[in-house]
């Protein structure tokens, strides 16, 4: 299916020397949706599920620094300039409102620019992400850049530690030995001579977390209609720590997806993608879905 999928139009943006690659999907002019990639995707890591949202939405893609297409020079990378990407990539493709989902590190992004660019948006999904000063997560986050930094045989470890962390058990009972070795395969295979930008990536979240009290009255200031969908079998960032984002944001939901883990879009798509589509109809946290 994902090689039939050819964007409506794509490109690079050239952002302060940096090249930026975007796509736009879809048929033009009609309400949009942006897809945000967590830390290791790449904006083909979404075609699978394109047809689940194409018939009505056209959708916005695009590789933040040291993703996919666009640039992977070792420098600082911030999250707020991932955001303030977006507001280009919309400029350029003439979207003035999106409605946005963010998985995983890809909430962060989601989080700064609904914090900066509130009247640029419809609708606010997040999933697998905290808005906190917690321990545990500064401890995983160290632990995944001592092994981003060893060897290649640090590395190969740590390929088979990620998928044991970010999914459920029914995801992985599906799996067959063969399908998680191709998985972690094309991972090691992608990063394995450019893991500085898994480390750029991630001590891009120092300086995110470093600002949290100071951007606090932002995110406080968020009246976007917000839904937060984490799976109940979360344990890269468990659910104790994502409910923390309800408290924080005045027009927020929590909703949980039994039995999914960190992934809840490519473990649970049947119920995940309803949710979303049914947030962005209704542009209200006031929806009727089944999270069995």
């Amino acid at each position: 299916m994902a090689e039939e999928i050819v964007p409506l139009r794509s490109g690079h943006l050239d952002v302060d020397g940096q090249q930026i690659w975007w796509e736009h999907h879809g048929v033009g002019g009609r309400e949009t949706v942006c897809l945000l990639n967590g830390l290791a995707m790449h904006t083909k890591a979404w075609y699978g599920f394109l047809p689940l949202l194409v018939d009505d939405y056209d959708i916005i893609l695009y590789d933040y620094q040291g993703q996919g297409q666009s640039s992977k020079d070792d420098i600082p990378y911030f999250i707020p300039e991932f955001a303030r990407h977006l507001t280009l990539v919309m400029d350029e493709i003439g979207v003035e409102k999106i409605h946005l989902m963010g998985i995983s590190y890809g909430g962060f992004i989601g989080l700064d620019f609904a914090r900066l660019y509130q009247d640029r948006l419809h609708t606010l999904m997040l999933s697998g992400i905290l808005l906190s000063h917690e321990k545990l997560f500064s401890m995983y986050q160290d632990i995944s850049l001592r092994f981003y930094t060893q060897s290649a045989e640090a590395f190969e470890i740590y390929t088979h530690y990620m998928y044991e962390k970010i999914f459920g058990e029914a995801f992985v009972a599906k799996l067959s030995d063969e399908q998680l070795d191709a998985m972690r395969q094309r991972f090691f295979d992608r990063y394995i001579d450019h893991r500085h930008c898994l480390i750029r990536l991630t001590e891009a979240q120092n300086p995110f977390f470093g600002s949290l009290d100071d951007n606090m009255a932002g995110y406080l200031d968020i009246r976007t209609p917000t839904l937060m969908v984490a799976g109940s079998q979360d344990r890269a960032i468990p659910l104790w720590q994502q409910k923390k984002i309800c408290e924080i944001l005045p027009n927020s939901r929590w909703m949980e997806i039994e039995g999914a883990g960190h992934v809840v879009y490519l473990e649970r798509p049947e119920t995940f993608f309803p949710i979303l589509r049914a947030l962005m109809e209704a542009r209200s946290v006031d929806i009727e879905v089944s999270t069995p």
